[in-house]
């Protein structure tokens, strides 16, 4: 959610920044803008809308400089007008923020700053921060030690960007809301996500909570609350700006649907030499588990979902909890407990704030996850990579394949030191899993049954196992980006109150793995006698294919992986629902990314 970017140093800055805001969007936003110090002022562009719209602006009023801040916002307080939008200044117009995250406290603070006889012009939380920087510049502070003094008022997550007229830095600050430094040749970047600058520097250092960053055109600083020196690591990011372009695809959901071939090899490579192999834990976390836990939101809740069915097939106690609700309704504490976020861009709030949670009560934390240098990565015991590489579009589609294959690797090797896994002939199938994908990916099966029910009244999903969480995904997908009403259910519960809703009009997708499919087929038979039309996703040589009205056919594989290529001719299905519906569907409306505040 939001987007920040900045640089320092660059001869063409304006044009960086809004290169940096193009790149973010992906995030999710309804206004933008930029700042750029200008001698002793500040050139400030905002607009409401798209980032195409703000560069229209740009155009017309020609902000120039070599440093520079910008912003994409997703509205929380107040609508998205230009009025709104980021950056905001102070009363003199000489000082510049941007903001992720939510001032708890703004409130009482803006009344305090207004009574003293400032101006806030907009409805955010945002506009106080400028404002109480005006306060301490004033009293004879320097930028740095003002912006550390407002740190000390404001209560809440935040990642800020600032800059003052007449310096040539940039002043950053994170709590609860990510960002990264780029460090290029002569040019220093800010984000708060690698693909803003991927395309000037592959360097990164990644803030921690606490962290206030001031940076320079070829040098920076990092040091923690109390402004002590922090050596944060310098790592190298293994994707290039061309990962993170469309390329010959229409979209980038399609481009990202199409690349789960390569994201799975990636997933397994290394893992499967001579059984499972996962060096890349050090440490013991895994070792003596006896339970586990899974953390997680929408698309890693439904992977999390999935893990926990393959680790209670290998008689491992598993659970699945939704991390918002984790807090306040934790399975009970017990001995021997890890818990597993599952989180595909390692900052999701609500999974962050469970892991904390987990650590209180004295459980071990593994981070699996898509992002190096991730806040989970780096708070939890240890990280596991999925290994997917970027992923632009809003709806995760390659980190949900790729998270299974890592959770099934993850399940085997926990099996493994009882005897409980399942041995080659599972290795065998995750191995040939790639291929199987680009079978389903290069098939236009779904593209047919796209057309044939693209005009449907609603959409149910069902399946059995390891079906269910596909059913959910499935359904999940569907709704995100075509905004067609669609359920995923657990298929024994159709007749406990959702069949009251089927139709004619209501096609059920049925997610056959290849195990319980007798039950299944009974399910079915259920929606046929009511006239619901039945699409079965599955082998297509088994029975709910030849009583259905269309087939999205998977190859046969391992039961266990069978629900993969079944989620991947869904993901296939919701995209061109989507695209027949003329769907914006790489930032379908209201969603963002990554959510980054609770």
């Amino acid at each position: 959610m939001c987007g920040i970017t900045a640089c320092v140093g660059d001869e063409r800055a304006v044009s960086t920044l809004l290169s940096g805001l193009d790149n973010l969007e992906y995030r999710g936003y309804d206004s933008a803008g930029i700042a750029v110090p200008n001698g002793r002022s500040l050139d400030v562009v905002k607009r409401s809308g798209a980032v195409a719209e703000l560069v229209e602006s740009v155009r017309r009023e020609r902000p120039d400089g070599r440093i520079g801040i910008g912003h994409t916002r997703w509205s929380t307080h107040g609508a998205p007008t230009d009025e709104n939008a980021h950056p905001h200044t102070d009363c003199t117009g000489t000082v510049a923020v941007v903001h992720n995250g939510i001032i708890e406290n703004y409130a009482a603070l803006r009344d305090r700053l207004q009574a003293s006889g400032h101006e806030i012009d907009s409805e955010t939380d945002t506009e106080v921060l400028p404002h109480l920087v005006e306060e301490q510049l004033g009293a004879g502070a320097e930028p740095e030690a003002a912006l550390r003094s407002v740190l000390d008022e404001i209560e809440g997550s935040y990642a800020i960007a600032m800059v003052v007229a007449g310096s040539d830095t940039v002043y950053a600050a994170r709590n609860g809301s990510p960002l990264v430094i780029g460090l290029g040749e002569e040019t220093n970047y800010l984000a708060s996500d690698v693909p803003a600058f991927i395309e000037h520097t592959d360097r990164v250092v990644y803030l921690d909570d606490g962290d206030v960053a001031v940076i320079g055109a070829e040098s920076y600083r990092v040091t923690d609350w109390d402004g002590r020196d922090c050596d944060r690591p310098v790592r190298t990011v293994d994707w290039t700006a061309a990962d993170a372009e469309k390329g010959r695809h229409d979209h980038y959901m399609h481009k990202e649907i199409h690349e789960q071939p390569r994201a799975l090899r990636q997933a397994l490579q290394g893992r499967l030499d001579d059984g499972v192999s996962l060096d890349d834990l050090d440490g013991g976390v895994v070792e003596d588990v006896e339970r586990v836990q899974f953390v997680a939101c929408g698309t890693s809740y439904h992977a999390g979902l999935y893990g926990a069915q393959l680790l209670r097939e290998r008689d491992v106690p598993a659970v699945t909890c939704l991390a918002s609700e984790y807090v306040t309704a934790a399975p009970p504490e017990i001995d021997g407990t890890l818990v597993i976020g599952v989180t595909q861009s390692g900052e999701t709030a609500d999974t962050l704030e469970a892991l904390r949670t987990a650590r209180s009560r004295g459980h071990r934390t593994l981070a699996v996850t898509n992002t190096v240098g991730s806040t989970a990565a780096r708070e939890c015991d240890e990280a596991l990579f999925v290994r997917a590489g970027p992923e632009i579009g809003v709806a995760a589609t390659k980190t949900f394949s790729s998270q299974i294959v890592t959770l099934g690797l993850l399940a085997e090797w926990i099996a493994a030191r009882d005897g409980a896994d399942r041995g080659e002939a599972f290795h065998a199938a995750l191995a040939g899993l790639p291929e199987i994908v680009q079978s389903v990916v290069e098939s236009a099966d779904a593209r047919a049954v796209a057309r044939q029910f693209r005009d449907s009244d609603a959409y149910f999903f069902i399946g059995r196992s390891t079906g269910y969480p596909v059913a959910l995904e499935g359904a999940l997908k569907l709704k995100e980006i075509s905004y067609e009403h669609a359920e995923g259910f657990a298929a024994g519960e159709l007749k406990h109150g959702p069949l009251a809703l089927v139709t004619d009009r209501t096609p059920v997708f049925a997610i056959d793995t290849g195990r319980n499919t007798e039950t299944l087929l009974g399910n079915v038979e259920e929606v046929r006698a009511r006239g619901g039309p039945v699409v079965a996703v599955g082998p297509p040589e088994s029975p709910i294919a030849a009583l259905a009205d269309a087939v999205l056919p998977v190859p046969s594989t391992d039961p266990e992986l069978t629900g993969i290529g079944a989620n991947v001719q869904l993901q296939l299905l919701a995209y061109h629902v989507a695209a027949a519906l003329d769907r914006p569907i790489d930032k379908p409306r209201n969603l963002a990314k990554s959510v980054t505040v609770e």
